[in-house]
């Protein structure tokens, strides 16, 4: 059972039809209407108003906007709101009740579509409308949530670093780094102590920085890759993700696995990414400075 827990309550990346809910509209749309005019699956037939391309078609725009408005919904709620904190669980429930959803309006778009709506007022139409939904539904949101498998088969590791430097007083052999703008009237000067990381936002580069009394920010207008290349001989600041460059120094705890770490900073409460294709050089770089 704990095996069971640990699986379910294990970090894991959102459904893209979750994340991306307009975009997911089309998404369900298309696939269910392909399926059902391929495989044309048992009990659906035309309505009394369309051919069956056309009743098919009404059918599955009304549960894929219905799908999309539950999503909506779903993401108001407090429990599965943040998408920071998601886990295998959330995943799961979150696909039920909205394939759930999509059943229960898809049966009642019945009365609509039906020639005879008379007969659908029973369980067996109630049940059936919606196992025949859930089923054909079932495919897309499988496809997006088991391509993110991985999650659960690595095993996520916790460590906790010790702080060389904390940065409070630049050390006596620091030199100040000075880092160029785009713009040539701009320029930004600081202790390498003081650093701890940076970050991309489109043409710009905020750098976040260590203060007497809290954390500040300064923004440069650059690449974060101008960045890097600026601050390349410091041994100790590397880059983690296509968009932050880190202190290693600075680094406190990091957790993840081989897909990836999230670093947690002194003096901030910041997450910072640590991309799997760069693991191995901030690994490198913290066996040598931690």
């Amino acid at each position: 059972m704990s095996k069971i827990y640990e699986i379910l309550t294990k970090r894991y990346p959102q459904n893209y039809l979750l994340k991306k809910p307009l975009p997911g509209l089309f998404i369900i749309f298309v696939f269910c209407f392909v399926f059902v005019n391929i495989y044309r699956p048992l009990n659906t037939h035309s309505g009394k108003f369309f051919n069956y391309a056309s009743t098919m078609a009404v059918y599955c725009a009304v549960i894929s906007v219905f799908a999309f408005l539950l999503i909506k919904i779903l993401k108001l709620t407090n429990y599965f709101s943040d998408q920071k904190e998601w886990s295998f669980l959330k995943e799961l429930l979150s696909v039920a009740i909205i394939l759930s959803g999509m059943g229960v309006v898809s049966y009642f778009t019945g009365f609509f579509m039906e020639a005879d709506s008379s007969r659908r007022w029973n369980l067996y139409v109630f049940f059936d409308s919606c196992k025949i939904t859930f089923l054909i539904g079932f495919f897309p949101f499988a496809f997006f949530t088991l391509i993110n498998y991985r999650h659960l088969v690595f095993h996520e590791i916790t460590q906790n670093i010790e702080l060389l430097n904390n940065g409070s007083a630049p050390a006596p052999t620091e030199e100040v780094i000075r880092i160029d703008s785009r713009l040539k009237k701009e320029e930004l000067s600081f202790y390498p102590g003081r650093f701890l990381y940076a970050e991309s936002d489109g043409n710009y580069v905020v750098f976040h920085l260590k203060g007497e009394l809290k954390v500040k920010k300064a923004v440069i207008r650059n690449s974060i890759s101008d960045i890097e290349q600026q601050l390349s001989n410091i041994p100790y600041i590397v880059r983690t993700h296509r968009a932050f460059i880190v202190n290693a120094r600075q680094v406190c705890s990091k957790k993840g696995n081989s897909l990836g770490y999230r670093l947690k900073l002194s003096c901030t409460d910041d997450e910072i990414p640590v991309s799997r294709k760069n693991i191995r050089a901030f690994d490198e770089v913290m066996k040598q400075y931690t």
